[in-house]
């Protein structure tokens, strides 16, 4: 049986492999430095594949910084980490479909790929600004991390590489850069084709940042950069005050995403006749208009008869205009839309006008439609500001636990740009902070029925001494966070039950019974996950090295204090199997049997498993299956639990730990 390799994906040797789809003669086996044999790329034949089209020299437009090229390196090395749930912090462990990971965002971006590798429709993040105050993630780059946090003395308690930015740094920008580049690098390979990314930034890095998405996500795949005016007043800036932030928009491929648009607005329908029940209500276009040019059609240009028998053109005369006036609608579907009402004719100061009715719930065609208007750049503070979002953790925890949090509301905004239709969709936040965006998913569900989902990931970066969150007991703002996200969905649940109760007396509030959510549909839980070092020891001895001591101690290879779920979800990330799914935890035969997703992954990880337990476990014909590797008292053992599974399920794939 194979072993689980418990290290994140070489994204550099993922890279190789693509090269070498495409061009296998320019890919070939080369000696590493650890004097394995491993595929590498012969850029002298790859150049001659490419011809002339192939930038060399100093003429070249592109983006560049001190460690742009570390950065690079850094996003493509695997790391041997882990993720450990953390039950007692979470709420509704075993039915939630929500994560909440805890720890370095760039660890769990690589933690990430396999499992979630192309499956995020939305990513919104809002990283640190790079206003001179920003603790930067500062990634080691060029040493180990113990000989990085002794000469920096860069490190918190728990070991996480934070630094202040100040602008006195000569890398001010390129440390940012840095720090930003390697988790987009990353992001994006997280992203469905049809995929989105928003980006909270302000003046200080906006137009580095723009260059760097250009980079990462195509200049194509550029949709917008949003303006926000956070604020009706503020104390930025002495010349001229700044109000505003803005939010760069990319996706994966801008020729797949289609954003939903935005509902239009009820009042805009106001007219009322004997179709209402089944087209909704309706508004009133003038169905002429004044052409020029090449799209005037004389086709177009016919008479009308009126209610009192008169024959109007378009533009209003008796006689055909020679200004290039024409009806929108041809002769034929004017007549379909005089005989199935879709016509109206109103008489103004004498003069006959020809509308053509806009049905809220169909088009012009007697199709069933969803009426939207394009959403706009410029988000005015009217609609969401910054003091929204203290007002709404302030109410959340009674007091201000966390500085300018993004309003809920504002994300939620966002969201429904990208995901109002697709209420399935998974989204991500890797710098989320006060957990706003969790916020926001939920609350867009209780609204609409939807099942979205939310994976969030913030580093625990200390509060601020004597900090109202210090005050309040909160020692880093993931605690912040995941309390957020409590309150936030107790709160939830409440408005969702006063819903339902007047959904019950209101049939009208949804048009079937089946969309009503439900207290056991609606999830406002997640699962805490925290990143750390492998569950698997590390042996550093040479042969000659190893005393029996040690010998005994190698007896188990898995870390003391590791339990089963430590070691299920690390088997988890290492196989790509989704972390929100179901696990069911049985006794088989005296033995703990943790079942994930019904099949998907089976894990034992008791010292001694019964044949039996084996055989039942086969016999469920599971996807994939892992035991402990001491478990077997030999490699026969091992050997006769291989042949059970190519007996009784030879398609599940079977390991060890």
């Amino acid at each position: 049986m194979d072993k689980m390799k418990f290290e994140t994906p070489d994204m550099a040797q993922m890279n190789v492999e693509k090269i070498a789809a495409l061009f296998p003669n320019c890919v070939a086996e080369s000696k590493g430095a650890d004097g394995k044999l491993k595929k590498a790329v012969n850029f002298d034949a790859l150049k001659q594949m490419l011809g002339s089209d192939v930038a060399e020299g100093d003429e070249s437009y592109e983006f560049t910084w001190v460690g742009k090229r570390d950065a690079m390196v850094e996003a493509a090395k695997p790391i041997r980490k882990t993720l450990r749930p953390c039950v007692e912090e979470s709420v509704n462990f075993d039915t939630t479909e929500n994560l909440y990971i805890e720890g370095d965002n760039l660890e769990a971006l690589k933690l990430l790929q396999e499992g979630y590798l192309g499956k995020v429709k939305m990513i919104y993040i809002d990283p640190p600004y790079n206003t001179g105050n920003d603790f930067i993630y500062k990634d080691d780059f060029r040493m180990d991390s113990d000989k990085y946090a002794e000469e920096s003395g860069a490190v918190d308690d728990e070991g996480n590489r934070m630094v202040q930015n100040s602008d006195s740094n000569g890398r001010f920008h390129s440390d940012w850069c840095s720090m930003i580049y390697s988790r987009l690098l990353l992001a994006r390979n997280l992203l469905t084709d049809d995929g989105v990314i928003f980006i909270s930034i302000d003046d200080n890095e906006q137009a580095n940042l723009k260059k760097i998405c250009d980079e990462v996500f195509g200049e194509s795949n550029f949709v917008s950069d949003l303006i926000w005016q956070s604020t009706a007043g503020s104390n930025t800036g002495t010349d001229i005050v700044t109000v505003t932030e803005n939010v760069l928009v990319y996706t994966k491929n801008r020729n797949v995403f289609v954003f939903d648009g935005m509902l239009a607005d009820e009042k805009s329908y106001a007219l009322s006749d004997e179709y209402e029940n089944v087209r909704g209500k309706y508004a009133l276009d003038k169905l002429d208009r004044r052409r020029v040019g090449a799209h005037y059609s004389d086709a177009l240009n016919y008479p009308i008869e009126m209610p009192d028998g008169t024959m109007r053109y378009p533009g209003g005369g008796s006689t055909k205009s020679s200004e290039g006036w024409n009806y929108l609608w041809s002769k034929t579907k004017v007549k379909w839309g005089l005989e199935n009402g879709f016509i109206e004719f109103k008489q103004i100061n004498g003069i006959w006008n020809v509308y053509n009715k806009r049905y809220a719930k169909i088009d012009n065609e007697g199709n069933a439609v969803e009426r939207t208007i394009p959403f706009r750049n410029l988000i005015t503070s009217e609609s969401f500001n910054t003091a929204q979002g203290t007002a709404e953790i302030r109410s959340l925890f009674e007091s201000r636990p966390f500085d300018f949090p993004k309003p809920s509301a504002f994300i939620k905004h966002l969201l429904s740009t990208a995901v109002r239709k697709d209420k399935n969709a998974l989204i991500l936040d890797f710098f989320s902070g006060s957990a706003s965006t969790a916020h926001a998913v939920m609350q867009m569900n209780l609204e609409d029925g939807g099942k979205r989902k939310f994976i969030l990931v913030q580093l625990p970066e200390k509060c601020l001494e004597e900090s109202e969150a210090i005050k309040a007991g909160y020692k880093t703002i993931c605690e912040i966070g995941k309390e957020r996200i409590r309150r936030a969905g107790a709160r939830i649940l409440v408005d969702q039950q006063a819903k339902q109760e007047t959904a019950e007396g209101k049939n009208d509030l949804f048009d079937s019974a089946e969309q009503q959510p439900t207290a056991k549909n609606l999830d406002v839980g997640f699962r805490v996950l925290k990143i750390d070092e492998s569950n698997m020891k590390d042996v550093y001895y040479s042969a000659g090295e190893i005393s029996q001591q040690d010998l005994i101690e190698q007896i188990s290879n898995v870390k003391d204090g590791r339990t089963d779920l430590d070691l299920l979800f690390g088997c988890l990330v290492d196989w790509g199997v989704s972390l929100s799914l179901p696990i069911k935890t049985e006794t088989i035969e005296g033995v703990k049997v943790h079942n994930v997703n019904d099949g998907d992954l089976v894990a034992c990880f008791s010292e001694q498993i019964p044949e039996a337990a084996i055989r039942q476990i086969a016999a469920a014909k599971p996807l994939r299956a892992v035991f402990r590797d001491s478990s077997f008292a030999s490699d026969s053992a091992k050997i006769n639990v291989t042949e059970i599974f190519k007996t009784i399920s030879p398609n599940t794939t079977v390991k060890v730990v």
